[in-house]
């Protein structure tokens, strides 16, 4: 009996070890409103006494209360659960990267003992709100990467503790407002890439002095950058890059005495680099790249411990300062793009570790400095288009970390240092138009990461070497108009990745190698003006990627291989060469004539090939039949050329007198009636349809139209009505239907009928042109396949909702009647539009039938869409 009583003790008081306490049944709430695919929160089990032990959930030691709830990158989906508030301890939310959607809700000003809030790189929608500003421990605040939108609520200006607030990568487009100038406790500001409005900095932010960070990059801000910016004296990283400013830089920012970082790329400032930059002993990176800024760059820049200055895409000019080599910390130098000359420091990279050198565009002169691999970190080295003299210095040669190495469009000589070939990592080397000589180094075979070799217009000479095959990574081999003789070698047919090998201008000689099949990959082909001989090898036709085939001026023989035709090419010359024998068929046409002149041997049906040689007593009497045979077919094509133009004036002048037309517009035009009627004629026709012609007429400003010229009668086959009376009511009964309907619509999806034009035998409409024709003519023609689901999709909508807009929003309602693919017309954009209602029906306020606007019911073979499933739709869910 009494073992029977402690059971029923047991069952109706449980343990308190199977007790969830009241801070994990909120939890448990919470994970009940939130979608969790990935099984994020099975750990949350409602038998454990407390949550401290679930996932993400950090708890206080004495008092055992939730504290933190880190829940980032764990793919969890659902509104903001503002349930949380009740968890009266919690100071920090971590929701960064998840599928958080709806709004913040206002209520979040109830969890007033939070100190860190992060909802970046969700999904979180709406504006701002207030309320944010009433948490009154809030320091962190970081909701960048979501769809905020709307401007900053005025209670921002009222935090009192806030050191970080980030909304980067949002949608919000007011302006940047003072007010922020308020929050004095502010460390870190970040606004960077949003659509505000057009405004200035406020100069309030300078209040700020607290401030380490101020980023506001693709802010769409304008004017001049405020002084008042000197005034944020803890200030490590200014970034105001991507902008409209305007002006000077402001010499406060030299008082920026803390400053580690300064941006101020891609802006229109102009002026000199402000002096006082000495001050600046912390400054490691200086951009100001691709503004409009002059003058010369100040020595004392150059003095400071930088890592990084990128100035390219300004106007300075004068020498680089010699002692921006004694810069200790210099990794990275970007001065592309100016007006500077003189020698580089030749003991630049002899103090520092510098990876990154681009001094492009500029007027350097004399020799690269043999230090600049010093340290053994240079990775670029971009000198291209200056005037460098000399050798390439052989330090570099030794330079193993390089990467990438442009020194094109100068003035070196010399040969080349035989390590330089063979560095390990570089995957382009440029040496185009200099004069350097010599041959290429057979250590070319060590160079395992290159993959572009442009050596182009240089005085290279010898072979080249069979090494080059081993350079498995080659993807495109440039060495056009050099000195480089002997054959071709066999190995180069083992460059699986060749795509484009250029070898034209050059003294190569002998056969071109067998095997030049397996180069799967290669796209242009140009061997061009050197002296091969032999066939053409028939591998070539396997070659299915090749569009680009140049071997002319060589001295090759032998027939031109059939497998030719089965390639794609742009671009073919096989002409000056020793070829002979019939042409391809594929070829033997006159648009492929240049492609083989200068080849005695080819035959073919047009002129130039083949020519008869029968004595040279017989090249007068041929000469002067050509010549006569020519004469005769210039005169005849002359006569038939003017013949055309004077009938065709003749009709127009029949066809149209523009005195008797009468226009009536429905928009705003930019064009007159005259405009339209020269063009009407039939090198202008797009389409043909059961009413009319349809022209493309291109307007002198540049944009284009549709005109619709209605049949003066009615087509065979498709009415069969009196031959004068009855085709005049039923070309009249359109145009006014066309007229009437179209002109008093105002819809997206409804074509817009920008005109009318008519005599009393001639009836034009003027339409807005779709570049895309009409959905029957895409479906069934090749170019269906660009009709993807998701673009059938928004076609089916755009229709729908033009069908809508003519059923439930005219007045009265109108029935198009003669709904179909054909006259359902698409935009650049794949957006249709409804067209053709030379057959629609207005329905009274009643729902009565009017009076049809045509005698037509419907095109040729037409089927009520109650009778037959609707073909504009059908057709476009079964092609």
């Amino acid at each position: 009996m009494l073992l029977l009583f402690l059971s029923f003790l047991f069952l109706t008081f449980p343990s308190p070890s199977l007790s969830l306490n009241q801070e994990g049944l909120y939890l448990l709430q919470v994970k009940a409103s939130l979608h969790d695919p990935d099984s994020t929160l099975s750990s949350w089990n409602p038998r454990d006494p407390t949550p401290c032990n679930w996932r993400g959930v950090s708890c206080d030691s004495t008092t055992g209360s939730v504290t933190s709830l880190d829940l980032s990158n764990t793919n969890l989906a659902g509104p903001f659960p503002s349930l949380l508030c009740r968890l009266q301890n919690l100071s920090s939310i971590n929701f960064y990267y998840n599928n958080f959607n709806s709004t913040i809700p206002t209520d979040i000003s109830t969890c007033q003992n939070l100190i860190h809030l992060d909802l970046s790189q969700n999904l979180i929608t709406g504006e701002l709100p207030h309320t944010l500003a009433d948490l009154p421990n809030l320091k962190y605040l970081d909701l960048t990467g979501n769809n905020l939108s709307g401007d900053f609520p005025e209670s921002f200006g009222r935090f009192q503790k806030l050191e970080v607030l980030s909304l980067v990568y949002n949608l919000l487009d007011g302006t940047i407002p003072a007010f922020l100038g308020n929050i004095s406790t502010l460390k870190m500001l970040n606004l960077s890439y949003n659509p505000f409005s057009p405004g200035r900095i406020p100069p309030e932010l300078g209040n700020l002095t607290n401030l380490e960070i101020l980023w506001l990059t693709e802010c769409n801000l304008v004017g001049e950058i405020p002084d008042s910016l000197g005034r944020l004296k803890k200030l490590t990283d200014l970034d105001l890059a991507i902008n409209h400013f305007v002006g000077n830089i402001p010499s406060s920012l030299t008082e920026l005495v803390s400053v580690v970082q300064i941006e101020l790329y891609n802006n229109s400032l102009t002026g000199e680099l402000p002096r006082g930059f000495s001050k600046l002993t912390k400054l490691r990176l200086l951009d100001a790249s691709m503004n409009q800024l002059t003058g010369n760059i100040p020595d004392e820049l150059t003095q400071l411990p930088l890592e990084s200055l990128n100035l390219y895409q300004n106007n300075f000019e004068g020498t680089l300062p010699p002692s921006i080599a004694d810069s200790p910390a210099l990794y990275e130098l970007r001065i592309f793009q100016n007006q500077l000359s003189g020698e580089l420091p030749q003991n630049l990279g002899k103090n520092s570790a510098l990876r990154w050198l681009d001094v492009s565009s500029n007027q350097f002169t004399g020799p690269i400095p043999p230090s600049l691999c010093e340290k053994g970190k240079l990775e670029e080295i971009l000198m291209i288009y200056n005037s460098f003299t000399g050798q390439i210095p052989s330090t570099l040669a030794e330079c193993g970390s390089l990467y990438r190495v442009r020194l094109g469009y100068n003035k070196l000589s010399g040969e080349i240092p035989p390590g330089f070939w063979s560095l390990p990592h570089v995957y382009l080397l440029e040496l185009v138009n200099n004069s350097f000589s010599g041959p290429i180094g057979k250590s070319i075979a060590k160079a395992a990461n290159l993959s572009l070799l442009f050596i182009s217009r240089n005085e290279f000479s010898g072979s080249l070497p069979e090494e080059i095959g081993l350079v498995d990574n080659l993807v495109q081999l440039s060495a056009s108009d050099n000195k480089f003789s002997g054959s071709l070698p066999n190995s180069i047919v083992k460059l699986d990745e060749l795509g484009i090998l250029d070898l034209h201008g050059n003294e190569l000689q002998g056969e071109l190698p067998s095997g030049i099949e397996s180069l799967k990959k290669l796209n242009e082909l140009n061997l061009a003006n050197n002296k091969f001989s032999g066939e053409i090898p028939d591998g070539i036709g396997s070659l299915s990627v090749l569009n680009y085939l140049d071997l002319s001026n060589n001295q090759l023989t032998g027939s031109i291989p059939f497998g030719l035709q089965n390639l794609k090419l742009n671009q073919l010359n096989l002409s000056n060469n020793l070829l002979s024998g019939e042409l391809p068929p594929l070829f033997d046409k006159e648009m492929y004539k240049n492609s083989f002149l200068g080849n005695p041997g080819l035959c073919g049906n047009f002129s130039d090939l083949c020519v008869v040689r029968d004595g040279d007593k017989h090249k007068g009497y041929v000469w002067l039949l050509r010549s006569i045979f020519v004469l005769a077919a210039l005169v005849f094509v002359v006569g038939v050329v003017w013949f055309y133009f004077k009938y065709r004036s003749y009709k127009k002048a029949r066809a149209i007198d523009k005195s008797k037309w009468t226009l009536m517009s429905f928009h705003k035009l930019g064009f007159s009636e005259y405009e339209i009627l020269d063009c009407l004629d039939e090198d202008n026709v797009i389409g043909r349809g059961s009413s009319g012609k349809v022209y493309k007429v291109v307007l002198s400003n540049g944009d284009a139209v549709a005109v619709k010229k209605l049949w003066e009668g009615v087509k065979k086959g498709c009415e069969s009505v009196d031959l004068e009376k009855g085709q005049a009511q039923v070309l009249d009964n359109g145009f006014q239907a066309e007229v009437e309907t179209l002109g008093k619509i105002r819809h997206k999806n409804i074509v817009k009928l920008w005109c009318s034009c008519a005599t009393r035998d001639c009836k034009l409409l003027v339409y807005e042109y779709m570049p895309n024709g009409s959905l029957g003519d895409l479906l069934h023609s090749s170019k269906g396949s660009l009709l993807h689901w998701p673009t059938r999709y928004k076609i089916i909508v755009d229709a729908a909702e033009g069908l809508s807009y003519l059923h439930h929003d005219c007045v009265p309602p109108i029935v198009h009647r003669d709904v179909k693919s054909n006259n359902i017309l698409l935009d650049g954009d794949f957006g249709a539009r409804v067209a053709d209602f030379g057959v629609a029906k207005v329905v009274d306020a009643a729902g009565k039938g009017a009076k049809s606007m045509s005698a037509i019911a419907g095109s040729c073979g037409y089927i009520a869409p109650g009778t037959k499933r609707f073909r504009g739709f059908d057709s476009l869910i079964r092609h």
